[in-house]
């Protein structure tokens, strides 16, 4: 598998002096194309500021992150259009769904396909919707959903631009069990069939073995986690 993002050593600090925060030491992590990982931790261990660092969101104040094999970031300092980069090639999925709640579920995922310019948005929205078979509820507005419901549709979206790299904070926080296992599941399913990238924050150690690999923060640093027999 070729690898969608590598990030080399990346270090981050909320605060000065005496309040600072060391909330990255170090971390470094490949990611493969076509394959799901979990990120596992407490809170306050640095998840999501290492999402944050991978999306591109808020680089690290040092380390690299390379991306489809090209440096985007060198020691803190964006080296590309990151805006661009994000637009074109990642997708996000969030503890909730946030759809904008004056559009159908059919044009949320639409306009995402426009935003990341992708053509005939709103034939590739319901391809999308009804790969991840919610079609039937394309023409349903978001408070007409249920929650499981929503996280399809907010996949449908996050898949639009044909990312590279999906990163996924807490998807499955606000579901039931059932429901939680459908969504984890489905990003499996996203990552061996679509061939993207998957990181996935959660708390939820249920549905584990859908992973293909398992990673635990503390304090900043990463590692390796081992499944529980």
């Amino acid at each position: 598998m070729a690898d969608a993002v590598q990030a080399v050593e990346l270090s981050k600090t909320y605060g000065a002096g005496t309040t600072a925060v060391l909330a990255l030491d170090k971390v470094s992590l490949t990611l493969a194309s076509g394959s799901v990982a979990a990120l596992l931790g407490p809170s306050g261990s640095g998840k999501s500021t290492l999402i944050k660092a991978l999306g591109f969101v808020s680089p690290a104040d040092t380390g690299e992150v390379f991306f489809a094999g090209r440096a985007v970031v060198k020691d803190g300092v964006p080296l590309a259009d990151l805006a661009r980069l994000r637009r074109r090639h990642l997708g996000f999925v969030f503890q909730k769904a946030n759809l904008t709640s004056f559009l159908t579920a059919r044009e949320n995922v639409e306009i995402a396909c426009d935003f990341g310019g992708k053509p005939n948005g709103r034939k590739r929205a319901r391809e999308l919707l009804g790969y991840l078979e919610v079609a039937h509820r394309q023409d349903a507005y978001p408070e007409m959903l249920s929650g499981g419901e929503q996280q399809r549709v907010a996949i449908a979206r996050a898949l639009a631009n044909e990312p590279s790299l999906i990163l996924a904070d807490e998807p499955t926080a606000s579901l039931d069990s059932v429901r939680s296992r459908m969504v984890m599941e489905l990003l499996r399913r996203v990552a061996h069939e679509r061939g993207a990238a998957v990181l996935v924050v959660t708390h939820d150690h249920r549905a584990l073995d859908v992973f293909d690999v398992l990673y635990e923060m503390e304090d900043g640093r990463l590692r390796p986690a081992a499944r529980q027999a």
